[in-house]
């Protein structure tokens, strides 16, 4: 006679630990929905006594596969991104759901490609965070061959061939960043921006809408070449030195995206509280830059809106009909000041 399967089987066949199959059966502490659905899923084929307790209602819901790929795994944005992936999968409507996460090494347009193509049935529908281009449009283009849906992330890419978009209305944030900073500064003077890179379709909205609004309303404020800074800290650390000590009449710098750390860092050694700084992520460092003064704003993605919204859309595109309309979600930015915090 075959022996029952026991936990160490059902741990194994769920991709986790005996003692989250024991917490998960024996209610001692909370574990996330999508990994209790998992084990059930497990105990389901294994045959396993406990696949009816665990499963109970959803057993009957449909499962579905939510592949996300983002950038920077060790930036504290994306790790708070990740969390909020994870809450808002275990919390979908109507699905067994279950988050497939994957980081990209780095910015390059190849890498990510080769990431979009990876998910390739590992997943049931698919959201990511990329540059735009040519590469990355032909992997869209390829998953949207097989029947994928694919959505863009915070900046857009491969428009007109992906399902949706989700984020910030770019042109929008830049031109929120240029009031502010007209309020901020005093006098005639240089501003600085910082943005990843040309390739970032995001912020090259976010450029033009900052430049557009001083250009009409403060003509006595310079916008300087944008500086890249890859999204380091590095880089904006060494490139806020430097601009500091080149132009002594410096007013402003907008982060338009990543690295800003490096600027909090730079404008703090510095002892500049004449320097505005504006950002573009609410996170505990940007939170201590407020506080002391070091930064004037912050201008936020809502991570929790934006995450369920894309949960609820990847789900609506995989189980709705074949031919799904172009989504454009603009949510609107989380403003923070010193006085917020």
């Amino acid at each position: 006679m075959a022996q029952r399967p026991g936990f160490q089987d059902l741990a194994k066949a769920a991709g986790v630990s005996v003692a989250t199959v024991d917490r998960a059966l024996n209610g001692r502490q909370k574990v996330r929905a999508d990994t209790v659905a998992r084990i059930a899923e497990a105990a389901r084929l294994l045959g396993h006594p406990a696949a009816l307790r665990l499963a109970g209602v959803n057993a009957n819901l449909p499962a579905l596969r939510f592949g996300v790929a983002l950038h920077k795994q060790g930036q504290d944005f994306y790790k708070a991104f990740a969390e909020e992936l994870h809450r808002a999968v275990a919390d979908a409507k109507g699905v067994r759901g279950q988050l497939v996460l994957e980081f990209a090494s780095g910015q390059a347009p190849s890498e990510m490609a080769r990431r979009l193509r990876s998910m390739e049935g590992r997943c049931d529908v698919l959201a990511a965070t990329a540059v735009n281009h040519p590469e990355v449009t032909e992997a869209v283009q390829h998953l949207r061959s097989t029947g994928m849906h694919v959505f863009a992330l915070l900046s857009e890419f491969a428009e007109g061939v992906r399902t949706g978009y989700l984020g910030l209305d770019n042109l929008k944030h830049g031109r929120t960043a240029g009031w502010m900073m007209a309020l901020a500064t005093k006098g005639p003077g240089k501003l600085a921006i910082f943005v990843g890179g040309h390739r970032w379709h995001g912020h090259d909205l976010r450029e033009t809408g900052f430049r557009a609004y001083l250009r009409e309303t403060a003509p006595q404020l310079e916008v300087l070449e944008a500086q890249i800074n890859l999204e380091t800290r590095q880089l904006t650390y060494e490139a806020t030195q430097a601009l500091l000590s080149r132009h002594p009449t410096l007013r402003g710098i907008y982060v338009a995206g990543g690295g800003m750390e490096g600027a909090i860092a730079a404008l703090r050694e510095a002892k500049r509280p004449d320097v505005a700084l504006i950002v573009s992520a609410f996170t505990p460092e940007s939170r201590a830059a407020l506080a002391a003064g070091i930064a004037t704003m912050v201008i936020d993605t809502p991570l929790e809106k934006l995450c369920r919204a894309l949960i609820a859309q990847m789900t609506r595109a995989a189980l709705g009909p074949a031919q799904m309309d172009h989504v454009a979600l603009y949510l609107p930015p989380d403003l923070h000041v010193g006085e917020s915090v």
